[in-house]
């Protein structure tokens, strides 16, 4: 699948971003914003989301880079001056019975490294995982946002995401 290549310039950092569809010599930088996602969600909540282990940078990259070469999955990076910013991670589904939905692409992931966030690097990801499940069928595209991460859910919002279900949690 050709990605169209997409750009993002912040008014902080004067250098673009550029949004590709990831290689495997990406592993090693998805696998370390991999494992900040684990940290992050785990700081939001312990109770709900795992903790990072001392493996889980190495397995979550290579999961990602796993991914890359199945057709129904989209796995993209935004670079900047060459480092490897933020990936998003998203693929098509089916029907889904336990969700009660039809066909859909499902958002899994989408990371900014921290010192590039608000610099509308996540925007640029977002917009081109959604061309790229546009392109693979998606009638929807649906996704999980953590109840804390509310610059995530403003941007989902601003990108006209909807809330359509509540995930409730508790400890027995």
């Amino acid at each position: 699948m050709r990605l169209p290549r997409a750009a993002a310039t912040s008014a902080a950092m004067s250098s673009t971003v550029t949004v590709r569809e990831a290689t495997a010599a990406d592993e090693s930088a998805m696998g370390r914003l991999g494992e900040m996602l684990v940290e992050e969600h785990h700081r939001f909540d312990p109770l709900r989301f795992i903790a990072a282990l001392p493996a889980t940078r190495e397995r979550y990259g290579r999961f990602l880079a796993s991914q890359i070469s199945r057709p129904e999955m989209v796995v993209l990076v935004a670079e900047r001056e060459g480092e490897v910013v933020g990936y998003a991670y998203a693929g098509m589904e089916g029907n889904d019975y336990m969700a009660l939905r039809g066909p859909a692409g499902a958002l899994y992931d989408l990371v900014v490294d921290p010192a590039h966030r608000r610099q509308r690097v996540g925007t640029a990801l977002l917009d081109a995982a959604l061309a790229a499940l546009s392109k693979l069928g998606a009638p929807r595209v649906v996704l999980f946002t953590a109840e804390k991460n509310h610059g995530a859910q403003a941007m989902f919002e601003g990108a006209h995401f909807r809330r359509t279900m509540i995930e409730m949690t508790r400890e027995l």
